[in-house]
């Protein structure tokens, strides 16, 4: 598998380049290894992978395909064996420390962030399978938690059942910090959880996820607590019929920004188009947050493999606001992985 990654860098290496990466999210697509203590040296005909005397041997098991350098040995060293003497590096990564370092061992870095990472739009059928579950989980922890939320629980309490019933599953760790916005405070998109008590007519978000096998879920709902309002209502169908008819519009060749359209008419013509500032989805996979995105401003166009979400909202301050979030693969039409109701529910 890591040879076929690293291929996808030797295609757009010129003669005489090779690429250094020292970002976490790129050593682990490319070389499988699991700490960010290391940079990997790709070349036409090398793939090595430096770390330090602590992960030796968690690199050897981790990264079969890579030559294991110790960086003991001195990286002056490793690099004084490399015939290629101008590297791509990942300019919105590498520290200005590291900059210095490598600029010393070579004789010309060239920004090369984007092309690094592009080849992680398209996912491949064990990613998104890594996906699926990591999904699943996420799933399975909020079908856990729904029946203890009470009149009166926080919203930190909320996460915390949700973010424990993932860890003892067998998740890493979380996503990102677990949404749990309530009342009034669901009218903020990324309301962290808080102390506030979650009261009757309440609208309840709840935006979360897990890492499992090095890759990432995100999903979305929106509850109501003990009795929803007409106008609470209402805000609830037109999001959930942006996101429907945004997932129906999915196909490779579109437009993101094509998509994006689709939900953000509806809800502007609704007479909510004030109350939706957010794009419509980002892609995700080692990171919460990668390329391509459902954005007004994108240029990117649909590929088969892309795995992204699709999570339309409504905000208004002072009253509440809804999300719903689904991830959608990209195949010969769009697949949900986010296998959860989206019918409003009561708590």
């Amino acid at each position: 598998m890591s040879i076929e990654r690293t291929d996808k860098i030797r295609k757009f290496l010129k003669d005489g380049e090779g690429a250094i990466i020292s970002g976490f999210p790129n050593i682990f697509y490319y070389s499988g290894f699991t700490s960010q203590d290391a940079f990997l040296v790709i070349t036409k005909d090398r793939q090595i992978l430096a770390t330090d005397f602590r992960y030796i041997t968690q690199a050897k098991q981790q990264a079969e395909d890579f030559e294991i350098y110790d960086t003991a040995n001195g990286t002056d060293k490793l690099f004084g064996g490399i015939k290629e003497k101008t590297f791509g590096f990942e300019e919105d990564i590498m520290t200005v420390r590291e900059f210095a370092k490598f600029q010393r061992l070579t004789e010309k870095l060239l920004p090369m962030s984007q092309k690094l990472s592009a080849p992680r739009r398209v996912k491949d059928r064990v990613e998104i399978e890594k996906i699926a579950k990591a999904e699943e989980l996420a799933k399975e922890a909020l079908l856990n938690t729904l029946p203890k939320i009470k009149v009166g629980i926080t919203e930190r309490e909320v996460a915390r059942e949700i973010e424990f019933f993932m860890l003892r599953n067998g998740a890493e760790k979380t996503s990102f910090e677990t949404i749990v916005a309530s009342g009034v405070r669901s009218a903020m998109p990324h309301g962290v959880a808080s102390e506030k008590p979650i009261c009757a007519g309440d609208f309840v978000t709840i935006d979360f996820g897990c890492v499992l096998d090095g890759y990432c879920s995100d999903m979305t709902r929106t509850f109501v607590m003990s009795k929803a309002g007409e106008r609470q209502r209402e805000i609830y169908e037109t999001v959930l019929k942006a996101q429907l008819e945004a997932i129906s519009a999915i196909a490779e060749g579109k437009s993101c920004a094509e998509i994006d359209r689709v939900a953000r008419d509806i809800i502007k013509n609704a007479g909510y188009g004030d109350n939706f500032g957010h794009s419509l989805g980002h892609s995700l996979g080692i990171e919460i947050h990668e390329s391509p995105n459902f954005s007004q401003k994108s240029s990117d166009i649909i590929e088969k493999g892309n795995v992204i979400t699709v999570e339309p909202g409504i905000y208004i301050e002072g009253f509440g606001g809804v999300r719903i979030e689904d991830v959608v693969c990209i195949g010969e039409k769009a697949e949900n992985l986010t296998n959860f109701t989206k019918e409003l529910i009561i708590i």
